[in-house]
């Protein structure tokens, strides 16, 4: 089969798409055949060797993906010709994966497989984010970094369905028309984010802040905070991991709030099915409804995962495998 491969740890344009053998399914897994895939910024790490997982070269990236169920376990709930969305974590860059059981998930059927490759890394993250790190309750209001992004994007979604009032920061105007049309309620840019947060706001100030860019807008977020409110941090795409003076904790009553999406599943895998299932009815009636933007061959890995490293895009990046 065709998959796409990592082979040296020189970035995305040294990714390149081979023959390799097709998977055996595993006892417990389910054998998928992948028609989309979704690409992360996480993807763009693993082919630099700067991701927290580091698996021995060669290996096929691929966290997120969406087809039809080939091959299934007696007495699962799949079966062959099922519609399907998985999250093998790694493989999906190729035209089968095995995929265990827990980690495949239904789909409904008005949601396109492109769309349902968007969903995984992004939203059940999210999902986690806001849920259970960050409390997020009706009526709060979020600040949302990053806005036009796959994250991003998922943020406001999610925080939308959950009741809040979003406010999305972004780098450019057409990022910003971007978070608009994912449901921001407002959406401002990125340079002199915080004195507009104030303003729209009332002086108040944000009761949850989503934030996977890190950086040098991180002292500013923490300025944005209401009383009691938490900053979320979720990765550092803009390199620089920053520093927390504690005092500006102490006065506030803010929290600082890690979200590692991935270390708590390994301990608790089943914990991904039951995201999947409150968010099951969020897709189906159209409430989550992921912005897709670029879409390439898996031929065109390099050149999709270039536009993830080079912070060119907006909306979730797919491949197209079949």
């Amino acid at each position: 089969m065709h998959a796409a491969r990592i082979t040296s740890l020189d970035g995305p344009s040294a990714v390149a798409v081979g023959d390799v053998p097709e998977p055996v399914r595993g006892e417990g897994e389910v054998l998928v055949e992948v028609h989309e895939a979704g690409v992360s910024f996480p993807d763009v790490l693993l082919s630099k060797g700067l991701y927290q997982m580091k698996p021995d070269l060669p290996f096929v990236p691929g966290a997120e993906c969406a087809g039809i169920v080939r091959e299934a376990p007696e007495g699962s709930e799949f079966a062959t010709g099922d519609r399907v969305a998985a999250f093998p974590i790694f493989g999906a860059f190729a035209e089968t994966v095995s995929v265990p059981s827990e980690f495949v998930f239904p789909i409904p059927d008005s949601v396109s497989f492109r769309a349902a490759a968007a969903v995984p890394m992004n939203y059940l993250t999210v999902h986690f984010a806001l849920t259970r790190r960050g409390r997020l309750e009706a009526g709060e209001t979020v600040l949302v970094h990053g806005a036009a992004g796959g994250i991003g994007t998922a943020a406001i979604q999610y925080a939308r369905a959950l009741g809040a009032r979003v406010i999305a920061v972004a780098s450019t105007d057409d990022k910003c028309a971007v978070a608009r049309a994912a449901g921001a309620d407002e959406a401002v840019l990125a340079d002199g984010f915080l004195g507009r947060v104030k303003e729209l706001t009332g002086g108040r100030g944000v009761d949850v802040v989503v934030d996977p860019v890190g950086g040098d807008r991180f002292t500013d977020s923490l300025r944005s905070l209401a009383v009691e409110g938490r900053l979320l941090v979720i990765g550092f795409t803009a390199g620089e991991i920053p520093t927390v003076k504690v005092n500006r904790l102490l006065l506030g009553n803010t929290s600082v709030v890690g979200v590692a999406w991935g270390a708590f599943w390994n301990r608790e895998p089943g914990y991904v099915r039951r995201q999947w299932d409150e968010l099951l009815p969020l897709l189906a009636d159209g409430r989550l409804d992921p912005p897709l933007g670029s879409a390439y061959p898996l031929a065109d890995v390099a050149a999709a995962l270039r536009e993830l490293d080079d912070r060119r895009a907006t909306g979730k990046v797919t491949l197209t495998v079949r």
